[in-house]
């Protein structure tokens, strides 16, 4: 078994872009066409520290590349606290022929990348042809940087990048870094007003109140994209009010997000309009001046996808360690009978 950690990781994603966008896509279509398996993620909710959690998503992916294996992530918020990453995770790739594992991965690099990459890909069908030259991030953490370089790669004329945190001083710590990544992007920190000013817009929070009216910012752009990663902040009748793209209708109304919470107080899901495969096939984006909002619960087919192309760069350029004893081993009786007549 190739086990990856985090370093080799880091660098086997490093102008891997591209591929990353490319294999979301493709996951995405596949699942569309029915070419998957993603049984619904199953959350352990420890009962310390509070709103901590962990989630595994076993998957499989089908097409001319088949992958399966499981993502088991952590998100437990108080470790921002400390200076820690708020979430951890391990991606495991188990071979098709034998179920064996076959490669461990250090997954939240993959993980985030992945939710980026899916946003990004979102913010580029749902606008069309439109440029996009103005984004607002809400939440200044992991998530959202990453969405920023996909973003960039969707929407290269991106001019102005408006930053929000709930967190003082976050936001200008993070304008600073970013800066420097990208010369050619003036970044501004705002109220979340003025971040909602922008074409898109990514929401990637810890917060779980549903929080943000968008009725109560009526200034908004007109056909503004909202990417809503988190899946928790927005209100009802935010939701209600909004032309709504999921990744899966069966998965995203689920476990108390923003969409799940809409269907409670209606009784009925009229109010999803989209899955994003069936955006991603369409020459033209939602016909609606209204607000589009994305709301990606998270599929597991997009770990098993990105996972696939970390792994094959870092084959590739010789990362990562080959780790003996992780099958199970030769049965006396099977291995004795293998291969005699029947």
């Amino acid at each position: 078994m190739r086990i990856l950690g985090r370093d080799d990781v880091a660098s086997a994603l490093k102008g891997l872009g591209p591929a990353v966008l490319d294999a979301v896509r493709s996951a995405y279509v596949l699942h569309g066409q029915g070419h998957s398996q993603v049984p619904f993620s199953s959350f352990l909710r420890p009962p310390r520290p509070a709103g901590s959690r962990i989630i595994s998503l076993p998957a499989y992916l089908g097409g001319p590349e088949p992958v399966m294996g499981l993502k088991w992530i952590s998100s437990f918020p108080a470790n921002v606290e400390q200076g820690l990453q708020r979430a951890s995770s391990v991606q495991v790739l188990n071979d098709l022929d034998t179920g064996y594992p076959q490669a461990l991965l250090e997954g939240s690099q993959i993980s985030s990348s992945r939710t980026a990459a899916s946003a990004a890909l979102a913010s580029g069908a749902l606008h069309g042809s439109r440029p996009v030259r103005t984004a607002g991030l809400v939440g200044c953490g992991t998530i959202n940087q990453r969405v920023l370089a996909f973003l960039t790669l969707t929407h290269p004329e991106l001019e102005t990048v408006v930053l929000q945190d709930v967190v003082p001083g976050r936001a200008e710590v993070f304008a600073a870094e970013l800066e420097c990544e990208y010369p050619g992007i003036v970044f501004r920190t705002g109220d979340v007003a003025a971040a909602l000013g922008a074409e898109t817009v990514s929401i990637a929070t810890t917060d779980s109140t549903y929080w943000l009216d968008l009725a109560a910012h009526p200034d908004r752009p007109s056909r503004q994209v909202i990417l809503h990663l988190s899946l928790r902040d927005l209100s009802t009748e935010s939701v209600l009010g909004a032309y709504n793209v999921v990744d899966d209708v069966e998965h995203a109304v689920r476990e108390r997000t923003s969409l799940h919470r809409a269907e409670q107080e209606t009784g009925h899901r009229e109010f999803v309009h989209a899955e994003i495969a069936t955006v991603l096939g369409c020459s033209e984006p939602p016909a609606t001046d209204g607000t589009i909002v994305f709301s990606p619960f998270g599929l597991g087919i997009l770990d098993l996808a990105v996972a696939q192309a970390v792994l094959k760069a870092a084959t590739a350029a010789g990362l990562g360690t080959e780790a003996a004893g992780f099958d199970p081993g030769s049965h006396r009786v099977t291995a004795a009978m293998a291969g005699r007549a029947a």
